[in-house]
């Protein structure tokens, strides 16, 4: 399985965010400390504000980007889901999509549906707090 690079780079934005929260971050500053492109950080960050994560402020002066809600509040499961709009992990899982012969008599699918279940076991729960680096 393959995470999306959106998805990536949203949980490296709230993590840029909330080691930051005494100020307010730009978009170019977040791009050129983790060398990502400039457009798809600012339309990562458009979506994490309308998800309500972060809070963006207009303006030369005084805008910016800062973490919306505290780090703990903010599940990493919950975040991936909402970044990954697919993760059929083998064709069978889309059934208007599928074309495999032997799916009808095929069991491997829920071996990967028991694989994909504990892979969001593993994260939900677990909170943007928690993969921070430890403050000095």
């Amino acid at each position: 399985m393959h995470l999306k690079q959106n998805t990536d780079y949203s949980l490296r934005i709230l993590m840029y965010a909330a080691t930051h929260r005494d100020e307010m971050v730009s978009a170019r500053e977040i791009c050129e400390f983790y060398d990502i492109s400039y457009s798809h950080t600012v339309k990562i960050v458009n979506k994490l504000g309308k998800l309500g994560y972060l809070e963006l402020k207009r303006g030369r002066y005084g805008g910016g980007i800062a973490l919306a809600i505290e780090p703990e509040a903010i599940d990493i499961g919950t975040v991936v889901r909402q970044f990954e709009s697919n993760m059929d992990v083998v064709e069978c899982f889309d059934p208007d999509t599928n074309t495999c012969s032997i799916a009808g008599g095929c069991r491997l699918k829920f071996f990967f549906q028991e694989a994909l279940d504990s892979f969001f076991n593993a994260l939900d729960g677990k909170t943007l707090a928690e993969v921070l680096p430890p403050q000095k």
